[in-house]
């Protein structure tokens, strides 16, 4: 801590005497005080601040929630922008043109396997198609409007604004997420993505999108399809262990009433986003993304901000007494 004198130019002068995560700790002091009290104040606060600024870290680092982990379409974007309706228009034509499926058939079979299974490629998977994982997303996704989303500055500012880490989790493929994180301006607000390739990797060990434990890859993890994904609680749980966060100490953010559910049972504190009531399993409910300071200003309350302020006032009033 510094120390820097400074006068007043009334009946007290008073001391700079420090910073406790960058706010000014004032001591007044009487004019005339002997140097000898003065230093004797100056040690009683050095040791009296110095508790206040562990105490204030310890209260940091314990903070909740310390982790922000979030669905990426029509959580981070509204459905209005098309992308979903154009997906599952793409996903009903490969299966018409590339698995021979009836095509007054493909609707009806598409909408089952997704509830059925979290998702239609997983459900196709589990049918027993065989087809190319990769060959599939660039098909489905490829051909999305991307043009349709836009920077998102408003957003962009929230999550940096946030001091928890912040990771994306998705059941669509590595490509699909960087582009609409692009498009959005929001690829540099994430320190990683668990994504389709990170728990259905082609090799022994996962993906390396983020940084993963040596022992958890998604092909070790029982699953009643050859798919892991949301709303498996599995999958779920499987992310949280790549992610290394503590459930209970993380935010999940989704777009699904199912995937809240899922999240839910795997220890998460969930935010169902895109509705105007709680669901089954949510602790918040955002209708719009945007609205998460208003609905949840627990994210920021372990910033150094008005609290720490009004503390060190406090302090300063304080020592005039003591002095």
């Amino acid at each position: 801590m510094d120390v820097a004198g400074k006068s007043s130019g009334a009946k007290y002068e008073y001391l700079l005497f420090g910073m406790i995560q960058r706010q000014r700790a004032y001591i007044f002091i009487p004019r005339g005080t002997s140097i000898k009290r003065v230093l004797s104040i100056l040690k009683f606060h050095f040791e009296f601040l110095m508790n206040c600024e562990n105490d204030s870290f310890k209260r940091f680092d314990n903070r909740f929630p310390n982790m922000f982990l979030t669905d990426l379409d029509d959580t981070l974007y509204p459905m209005s922008s098309g992308l979903n309706s154009a997906c599952r228009k793409n996903i009903e034509e490969y299966m018409l043109q590339h698995l021979d499926i009836d095509e007054s058939e493909v609707p009806r079979i598409c909408l089952e396997l997704y509830r059925e299974h979290g998702t239609t490629m997983a459900g196709l998977k589990a049918l027993g198609h065989e087809f190319d994982g990769d060959e599939f997303h660039a098909y489905v996704h490829g051909r999305l409007p991307y043009d349709a989303l836009k920077p998102d500055l408003v957003l962009r500012n929230l999550l940096l604004s946030m001091p928890q880490r912040k990771i994306i989790f998705t059941n669509a493929d590595k490509a699909h997420a960087a582009e609409v994180l692009s498009r959005l301006c929001l690829e540099d607000c994430f320190e990683g993505i668990i994504c389709f390739e990170t728990l259905n990797p082609p090799h022994p060990q996962p993906v390396d999108f983020i940084t993963a434990p040596d022992d958890c890859t998604g092909n070790n993890l029982n699953s009643k399809s050859p798919i892991l994904c949301k709303p498996s609680v599995e999958a779920i749980e499987a992310a949280i262990r790549i992610a290394n966060v503590d459930p209970q100490k993380t935010l999940f953010f989704d777009d699904s009433a199912r995937n809240i559910a899922s999240g839910k049972a795997a220890g998460l504190h969930t935010v169902i986003v895109g509705s105007s009531e709680l669901v089954p399993g949510a602790d918040y409910v955002l209708r719009s993304i945007h609205n998460i300071r208003e609905a949840i200003p627990e994210i920021w309350e372990g910033e150094e901000g008005q609290q720490l302020e009004q503390f060190i006032q406090s302090t300063a009033v304080e020592t005039v007494v003591l002095a």
